[in-house]
């Protein structure tokens, strides 16, 4: 005779596993069983790469399985992204994304997924500062000597990027929008090329992840004018901001860095994965050993909170790229 209390456990359970069938419920309870993928979109080197492979390290231990980091990139990071979008939305393969994420549907004809669509959010992991940035034998020491500067020449002044709809692009676009300065696009195939070429006075100066400049800055080999954020950066204290430096009111490109797992995947993954990476990033030591050195700020939101600041970028976005003049060309 089946008692009253076993009948109540059985009834538990079938509520906790929601009647799924039997080999996902397995499947979900046993995650991860096999080794992980976390996919950077770009060239090893900037801030989402330095986040994957701090996140893979910690993430493995934890989670009791390798984690590895597969650096993807091209087109602007869309390689990367369509990869993960269509992969099995099983947890195993999670995408290190950053604004690019929802700033390409504004300079790409057709992108190969939908940025909110085909995605879960699992978490905002950190802000990144960006710094506007010049070779230190350029003879300008303010934002506004710069903006003079580009001014006095016809041809303007160049500035390097990581690609076409990069936060480098559209906190360049957005101050010569500001300001009238002349400057010119020189795009590069990832982050990894700005600083050679900045170093080789190839370019006039970048609008750049603080991370990958700030070697060079320490060393008087560059120099950093303003801060791009929307406040100064703890590591460059007196570095002031573009919007009080000019003064721009309203100027200001922040730039984070997320995780996004395929669309699809289970909550209860979700929840899992949400858990262990937001508890990485508040681990003291990892703050004030990795992230905090080269300026990442740890904001770690839920889910719900990490779409919202996507669908908003959307908008934001769309409006920098409309008052730039920038149109879809690829």
């Amino acid at each position: 005779m089946v008692s009253r209390r076993n009948l109540v456990a059985a009834a538990f359970a079938l509520a906790v596993t929601g009647a799924l069938p039997a080999s996902e419920a397995q499947a979900q309870a046993a995650f991860p069983n096999r080794p992980m993928k976390i996919v950077v979109p770009l060239t090893p080197g900037g801030s989402n790469d330095v986040l994957g492979r701090v996140m893979a390290e910690k993430l493995g231990a934890a989670m009791g399985q390798p984690v590895i980091v597969e650096n993807r990139p091209g087109a602007g990071g869309n390689v990367g992204t369509e990869y993960v979008a269509k992969q099995p939305a099983d947890g195993y393969t999670i995408l290190v994304s950053a604004n690019t994420h929802v700033v390409n549907i504004n300079f790409f004809k057709k992108l190969p997924y939908d940025p909110i669509k085909d995605f879960e959010p699992i978490t905002l992991a950190v802000t990144v500062p960006f710094i506007l940035t010049v070779n230190a034998s350029t003879p300008v020491n303010s934002i506004k000597e710069l903006i003079q500067l580009a001014r006095s020449r016809p041809k303007g002044l160049t500035y390097g990027t990581a690609g076409v709809g990069t936060p480098h692009q559209l906190g360049a676009e957005l101050l010569k929008t500001m300001t009238g300065a002349n400057f010119v696009h020189i795009p590069y195939k990832g982050a990894a090329g700005i600083v050679p070429a900045l170093l080789a006075s190839e370019i006039d100066f970048t609008i750049g992840a603080l991370n990958s400049l700030l070697p060079h800055i320490r060393a008087g080999k560059l120099r950093p004018l303003a801060a791009a954020g929307s406040a100064r950066t703890p590591v460059l204290p007196d570095t002031p901001t573009i919007a009080e430096a000019l003064p721009a009111p309203g100027y200001a490109i922040d730039v984070w860095i997320g995780f996004l797992a395929p669309a699809g995947t289970p909550k209860p993954i979700v929840t899992r994965l949400h858990d262990e990476i937001v508890k990485v990033l508040r681990d003291p030591q990892v703050v004030k050993e990795k992230l905090a050195p080269i300026g990442l700020d740890v904001i770690a939101s839920t889910p719900e909170k990490y779409m919202e600041v996507m669908k908003a970028d959307i908008a934001l976005y769309a409006k920098i790229t409309k008052d730039a003049g920038i149109t879809a060309d690829q």
